[in-house]
């Protein structure tokens, strides 16, 4: 008996060592994999947004845009198809040269160069002009999936006025003909979806445009209205949008708003809708933290 007490006074010690070192074993391949996972997770969040109302760019927001982009290693597209000026793209590129980084315009007439220009960018940039003739340009030349595949991985994309509407899903294409609340009068198309829970309006309070916004969020009450005034932007990432700027920036959220479903062209109607009016520094969280 006395043996045998001995023995195991000698084996406990090693099996629960053994054991120990199994289990720090296990536990630092657990912690090695959830590090892996949790970069893999970093690496394929989305690059942020930078999104202008139009009426020219703030140096702030020009400079903040160059900073997120990589400062002077930046290398930024400009993609000016919006626009039918014969010199569109060229105030673009000598603002963010003067900001010390690398800017060019994508000429889609090449769509080999363009791609390969798109794929080496740090950040791309979208002027303004015609929302609509913007993404009809970059969906025929098969660059919709190319710009969306990207800022999934992290590229940074900015634009301004009809460069700031096109990162809808849901884009306002133009403006409605008649300045009523009815359902389906605020025009509406397939937009690059980058920012899928806002829909964006542009030189929102100088050109008066509550009513336009109020209707298609009205027609769309799972996404956010936000317009954005003249030399503000927004700064998308992770979720929320932070105002840059010298105006306003408005938000119409029918997340808990009763909102009716009339028959088209019907009157809209919809109570407990929130407003919020939101300036310079302030934030506006539009979804869950995970």
């Amino acid at each position: 008996m006395t043996k045998i007490v001995s023995l195991a006074t000698v084996l406990l010690p090693l099996v629960s060592a053994v054991a120990l070192a199994f289990d720090r074993h296990d536990n630092d391949g657990s912690s090695a994999k959830s590090a892996v996972r949790a970069n893999a997770q970093q690496e394929r969040r989305p690059g942020p947004l930078v999104i202008g109302g139009g009426g020219g760019t703030p140096d702030s927001v020009g400079r903040h845009f160059v900073k997120l982009s990589g400062g002077r290693q930046a290398r930024i597209a400009v993609l000016p198809q919006a626009s039918s000026r014969p010199d569109r793209g060229a105030s673009s590129v000598k603002m963010f040269q003067s900001l010390g980084c690398q800017s060019f315009i994508v000429n889609l007439a090449d769509l080999r160069s363009a791609r390969e220009r798109i794929e080496s960018a740090t950040a791309i940039w979208f002027p303004g002009g015609s929302q609509s003739a913007l993404y009809k340009a970059l969906d025929t030349a098969g660059l919709v999936a190319v710009i969306r595949r990207r800022h999934a991985q992290g590229l940074v994309v900015g634009g301004t006025s009809a460069g700031a509407a096109v990162m809808s899903a849901v884009m306002i294409s133009r403006s409605p003909e008649t300045q009523t609340l009815r359902s389906g009068n605020t025009p509406s198309a397939s937009g690059l979806g980058l920012v899928p829970n806002l829909i964006i309006d542009q030189h929102f309070v100088r050109r008066r445009r509550m009513n336009r916004l109020v209707g298609i969020v009205l027609d769309q009450p799972g996404r956010i209205g936000v317009g954005i005034g003249e030399a503000t932007a927004i700064v998308v990432s992770e979720g929320r949008f932070r105002v840059l700027g010298r105006n306003s920036v408005i938000v119409v959220d029918p997340r808990e708003a009763r909102v009716d479903r009339p028959a088209v062209k019907g009157l809209q109607s919809a109570t407990g809708l929130q407003l919020h009016v939101l300036k310079a520094g302030q934030e506006f969280r539009f979804q869950k933290e995970d």
